[in-house]
C-alpha cells in the first residue's frame, strides 16, 4: 500500500516536534554533546529519519536560533508599538527582554549565554547561507532596540550610533546578568526569592538610562 502523503501543516508539525526536542537535548548535553542519534532515540525514530527534514545538527541548531530571535523580535516590535512615550517605550522593550530570558531559559542560553557557534564559525562552509540568516535576524533585535535608544534622544539632535550601540550593550549587559543568575539558580543564594526583584532591576535601569539621556 503507497505511503500516504503528509500535508504541509503535518510536516511543520512535525519540524516544531523535532526543533522542541533537539533544544531540550542541547539544553541538557551542549551543542558539542548533541547528536543526531541522539535526537532520534529521544523521538524515538531513526537518525536517517531525521535527516530527511534537517540535512545535520548545525542546521537544527541555527533554525533553532533564528526562531529564537524572531520570538524575541516580535516581542520587541510589540513594545516598541506600545506608546509613544519614548522611556515608556524602552521599558517595555527592557520588559519583554527579561521576560523572554526567564520564560524560554532553554533558548534564551542558547542565544546569549552559552559557548556556541557563532555566523564566523560557518563562513566558508555549506551551512554558510542558514546562518547568514540567523545572524540578520539577530542583529534586527539589536537594531529594533537601538532604533527604540536612538527615539529618546533630546531638543532633536540626532543620536550618534556609537552612544545608542553603547547604551544598548550596557543595559543588555545589567538585564542579562539577572537572567542569567536566574536561568542558572545562582541568585537562589544570593536572595530569598529574587525574582522579586525584576522590576526594581528594571526601574533602576531605565532610571540610569535616562538620567544619562538627559544630561549628555
Amino acid at each position: 500500500m503507497p505511503r500516504i502523503k503528509r500535508t504541509p501543516e503535518k510536516i511543520d508539525a512535525i519540524k516544531q516536534d523535532i526543533l522542541k526536542e533537539a533544544l531540550a537535548l542541547m539544553s541538557r548535553h551542549g551543542f558539542d554533546g548533541f547528536s543526531m542519534r541522539k535526537l532520534g532515540s529521544r523521538l524515538g525514530v531513526s537518525a536517517k529519519t531525521i535527516y530527511n527534514y534537517y540535512k545535520n545538527k548545525d542546521e537544527l541548531y541555527l533554525v533553532i536560533l533564528t526562531e529564537g530571535f524572531q520570538q524575541l523580535h516580535d516581542r520587541f516590535s510589540h513594545a516598541f508599538a506600545s506608546s509613544d512615550d519614548p522611556f515608556k517605550r524602552m521599558e517595555a522593550l527592557g520588559r519583554e527582554y527579561l521576560d523572554f530570558g526567564l520564560e524560554h531559559a532553554n533558548i534564551y542560553n542558547l542565544m546569549f549565554t552559552w559557548h556556541v557557534p557563532k555566523f564566523k564559525d560557518y563562513v566558508g562552509t555549506p551551512m554558510e547561507p542558514a546562518a547568514k540568516i540567523e545572524l540578520e535576524t539577530a542583529l534586527s533585535v539589536s537594531e529594533l532596540f537601538m532604533q527604540a535608544i536612538r527615539k529618546t534622544a533630546q531638543n532633536g539632535t540626532p543620536m550618534p550610533d556609537k552612544d545608542a550601540r553603547f547604551h544598548m550593550i550596557r543595559m543588555w549587559s545589567q538585564m542579562h546578568g539577572f537572567v542569567a543568575g536566574m536561568n542558572n539558580t545562582l541568585l537562589d543564594y544570593m536572595h530569598e526569592n529574587p525574582l522579586v526583584l525584576k522590576a526594581q532591576l528594571l526601574e533602576r535601569v531605565m532610571a540610569h538610562f535616562k538620567y544619562d539621556i538627559q544630561n549628555q
